[in-house]
């Protein structure tokens, strides 16, 4: 038994570095212990985007009856922050600190927004459902901007400067299997936040509501400690003011030198624009359309999850062969094209399994697309100013899937009104027409972008495996 135990442990040993989800990804660099408290500053970000974009959208709509409208626009003005992840990147590029630290300080500060904008959260909402007096109401309002304003430049914050820490640990070999692990804590957070957070608020009150957010805040404080703890190596050489520091438009001017940078932003805001105008209309479109139940709408969010990590993993494992990563990110954009025409004819077809994999098939180019495009992107990056980088990305990535959100909302409200009424003619008279245009829409922008992206092509000649690595920092924002 004794001789046999050797074997066996050698034989596990071999097992879970060969089928153990992310065993791989450490290094003598990054060990897995310290790679898991790093990714705990991406569980944190996932909190914060399921209470904003999921939990308050409901309770404040439903439970506290504030108009759509204004919760609409509270949900859409963390999006004003997005912009400036480049210039957040940039700073944190070269941040002079007594410490010798470039990335904590920014993580820290976007922390403390978080956890500020969460502690006075839950009383702006309350005193914005229940205020009588016209002075009430107005504090309700300011009070509950401020909030999500806080929590929105805390995220967008932390993140760009938590990946930019995270390129700076990473060794480059490992860097595709790092940045993949990164991205299922970030969806574990999402998903583990949003059970919690269903069954505390299951049954709702005032009182609940305040200690689930602030709870959530103090939460994501603990992690985000718990993340840092030890994780950049002090520096003080590499911060002194003695050290000359480049100014952000020269940066700017020679990251848009570098070949095809901008061609790239554009190919990143139109594919972001065509795979997430969608975003909020599947679940109706199942429920109203093709009569799905609930449980099965829930469901779809796991499909399209699934189809995410498959794209993301198929993707970083040709780019780790040396694929060219335009030809990914194109590939991308043909199958969001297959997709959104499986998603339209279900609705005459009345197949609700032909829409199943569509929205699959949505989340598997949509992993294609954002690792291609992110990984040719920081193929451009110049004198290490990876921040800047994974800042241009993002604030493109997070500005349009904004603005393509909220436009394919107003689209389908405004062209579905117009088919009940028999403007659009009788053959469109039905309630998948204002979905179906929005489709379309998607399709015409997925179209364009392969139009931009084929001069990168042509121009770019594979490269090696070590050329085109998908890393940690360009891992999506």
């Amino acid at each position: 038994m004794s001789a046999r135990a050797p074997s066996l442990l050698q034989l596990w040993t071999r097992l879970s570095s060969r089928y153990l989800p992310f065993a791989d990804a450490a290094s003598t660099e990054l060990p897995l212990s310290r790679l898991m408290r790093l990714s705990l500053f991406q569980v944190s970000i996932g909190i914060s985007v399921v209470l904003l974009n999921g939990t308050l959208n409901r309770v404040m709509i439903v439970e506290l009856g504030v108009p759509s409208w204004l919760v609409a626009t509270m949900v859409a003005l963390p999006l004003v922050f997005a912009p400036l992840r480049v210039l957040i990147g940039f700073k944190s590029d070269h941040h002079r600190s007594v410490l010798g630290w470039r990335r904590v300080p920014y993580i820290w500060m976007g922390t403390l927004l978080q956890f500020g904008g969460l502690a006075i959260m839950p009383f702006a909402l309350l005193l914005l459902s229940s205020g009588d007096a016209p002075g009430q109401e107005i504090a309700g309002r300011i009070g509950a901007a401020l909030a999500f304003l806080l929590v929105g430049a805390g995220l967008h914050t932390t993140q760009t400067a938590g990946l930019s820490l995270a390129t700076d640990i990473a060794p480059e070999h490992s860097r595709p299997r790092v940045v993949a692990f990164l991205y299922v804590m970030l969806m574990f957070g999402m998903m583990a936040s949003a059970l919690t957070f269903g069954g505390l608020l299951a049954e709702f009150s005032e009182m609940r509501l305040i200690q689930v957010i602030q709870g959530a805040a103090v939460t994501e404080m603990v992690l985000n400690v718990i993340a840092l703890w030890k994780q950049e190596a002090r520096d003080p050489s590499r911060t002194s003011a003695a050290r000359e520091r480049p100014r952000f438009g020269d940066s700017w001017r020679h990251f848009r030198e570098a070949g095809g940078s901008l061609r790239v932003l554009v190919a990143v805001g139109l594919g972001t624009a065509g795979f997430t105008m969608q975003d909020i209309l599947l679940e109706p479109y199942g429920a109203e359309i093709l009569h799905l139940t609930v449980g099965e709408t829930t469901a779809l969010t796991a499909l399209f999850a699934a189809g995410t990590l498959v794209g993301f993993g198929l993707s970083a494992r040709r780019l780790g062969k040396g694929a060219d990563p335009y030809r990914i990110a194109a590939l991308g954009g043909l199958v969001g094209l297959f997709a959104f025409s499986c998603v339209i004819f279900s609705a005459p077809l009345a197949s609700p399994l032909l829409f199943r994999i569509g929205t699959t098939a949505i989340g598997f180019g949509g992993g294609l697309f954002a690792v291609g495009t992110l990984t040719a992107a920081m193929a451009l990056v110049q004198n290490g100013e990876s921040g800047l980088a994974l800042g241009a990305w993002g604030a493109v990535q997070a500005t349009a899937a904004g603005i393509a959100i909220a436009g394919g909302g107003a689209i389908r409200d405004v062209m579905s009104q117009l088919a009940l009424d028999g403007r659009l003619g009788v053959a469109l008279a039905g309630p998948a027409t204002g979905y179906s245009i929005v489709y379309h829409i998607e399709i015409g922008l997925l179209f364009v972008t392969l139009a931009v992206i084929g001069p990168l092509v042509r121009r770019h000649a594979p490269s090696s495996p070590q050329q085109l690595q998908f890393g940690i920092a360009e891992f999506p924002g």
